[in-house]
Order: C-alpha cells, then structure tokens, then sequence
C-alpha cells in the first residue's frame, strides 16, 4: 500500500516499483509482480538483486501459465486424503509417545487418555507418529465433510458453551484456556472461530489438538474457519512450511482439502 501510494505521488520513482514488486512476489500475487519488476528493470537493468528476483518471478509466472494450461473443468479432483494408507505408515518399536488404539474394522480410535497424554506430549515439544496424526486429521475430515455449512448451536437454558478467538499457533495460550476453563466435554462445550494456525510456532500442535477434540467430542466442539485456513496464508505466514517440516507436504495438503470442508 505505501508502494502503490508512492507511485501516485510520483510515477517515475522505480523503488516503489521494486517494492510493490517485491511485497506482491512474498503474498503469491506473481503476475502483479512481474509487472513492476519488469518496470523497474527498465531504469535499473544492471541491478543483480533486480535481475535475480526478475528471473525468479518470470520463472514463478511461466510454471504457473504451464498449470493453467493443464488444468480442466472435466478432469477428475484427485484428493489427497484418498491416497493415503494408514496401515503402510510403521509405527517403530522406539517410538514412545502415546499410541492410537485399532478397533475391529481397522479404525483407529481417539480417547480421553490419548488426548491427555498428546496435550503433554506436545507441551514437552514431541511430536506424536505421522500414522496418528494423519488418522486424525482424516477423521475429523469425515465430521467436516458430513456437516451442514450452516451449523445452528442452541444454548440452553442453565447451560454455556465458551467461545474463543485467534490461537494462532500459540499452543501454551490454548493449554491455558483449557486449564482456566477445562477441557471440551459435552457438559463443556467450545466453539473456536478460526485463525487456528499460522504466526505462531505450535500450529500444528494447536490444530492436532484441537481437531482431536473434535474428533472426541464431535457435538460439543465446534470450528469456524477463519481467514488464515487457507492456502495462500498459510504459505505466507508459516503454517505450510511448519507441518513440512515436523511431519511431510502430505500432510499440508490434507489439512488444506479440511481447511475446505
């Protein structure tokens, strides 16, 4: 914004180009970019910094051309949480945190007692197996998929629900909130609006939490999504690049097809 009113003020000034460039670049805007690059190489075409993000952006811009190409109304969606297959994810002897129990049909289970001992192994700053993470974040995909858009909450009388706003990947603040307040039950129920991820450095942690609760408790903990469940903030603000590296892309592209739902 202080780019663009730059320019307005004055049309010649090139770093405002620059910066309008660089900022439009960094938020996934890439063919907005490579407008103002291209400007300000004009007058400054020798700059390296300027001849390298120039490059990177027409690369950015031609890679993106190549999958709109590609792309087609009648092509078949090829979902991610379809290609994933629990038993083929070894849980090894020397894993030692908590472990999700299998019923009869091969399901895994989410209970009290894995929630509890999860909530502390992430407050020691473990992480749980991949296979129970993912068996997770599949099932409250299910519960996602199966919910209405609207969701109406009747409060009755003598009764509460506790609402809460942006965790942000703040994963100590939202332990905190349970401890103030408990955890969700169906005597205790939440309803958290969005911002779940990104900023923070426990998102993953906050999200793993709090999808499981939901998983446990699917009629007394509810989700709104909120503006930073979504691709292009995630890659911005950190979200996408925290579950890389903690878990896999996989995993960023399962919690993308829930954030949906």
């Amino acid at each position: 914004a202080d780019a663009t009113k730059a320019i307005e003020l004055d049309p010649k000034y090139i770093k405002a180009y620059y910066r309008r460039a660089d900022a439009n670049f960094a938020m996934g805007k890439i063919k907005q970019s490579l407008k103002d690059f291209k400007r300000a190489a004009k007058v400054a075409p020798k700059d390296p910094d300027l001849k390298r993000k120039l490059t990177a952006c027409e690369k950015a811009v031609k890679k993106l051309r190549f999958e709109e190409a590609l792309h087609s109304p009648d092509a078949p969606v090829v979902l991610v949480s379809e290609q994933i297959v629990l038993k083929d994810m070894v849980v090894e002897d020397a894993y030692a945190g908590p472990r999700l129990e299998v019923d009869g049909e091969g399901r895994h289970v989410v209970t009290l007692g894995f929630v509890r001992a999860m909530l502390e192994e992430f407050r020691e700053q473990r992480q749980i197996h991949r296979r129970y993470a993912f068996a997770i974040i599949l099932q409250a995909l299910e519960l996602f998929k199966a919910a209405p858009t609207l969701v109406d909450l009747t409060v009755e009388e003598g009764k509460h629900i506790t609402v809460c706003g942006d965790t942000h990947g703040q994963y100590y603040d939202l332990l905190n909130i349970f401890e103030l307040n408990g955890l969700p039950s169906e005597e205790n129920p939440y309803l958290f609006n969005g911002d779940f991820v990104d900023r923070g450095s426990f998102s993953a942690e906050v999200i793993l939490a709090l999808f499981s609760l939901k998983v446990l408790y699917p009629t007394a903990m509810y989700m709104s999504r909120g503006n930073h469940e979504t691709t292009n903030m995630n890659k911005i603000y950190g979200f996408q690049g925290e579950v890389k590296v903690k878990f896999s892309a996989q995993m960023g592209e399962l919690f993308k097809e829930a954030f949906n739902w």
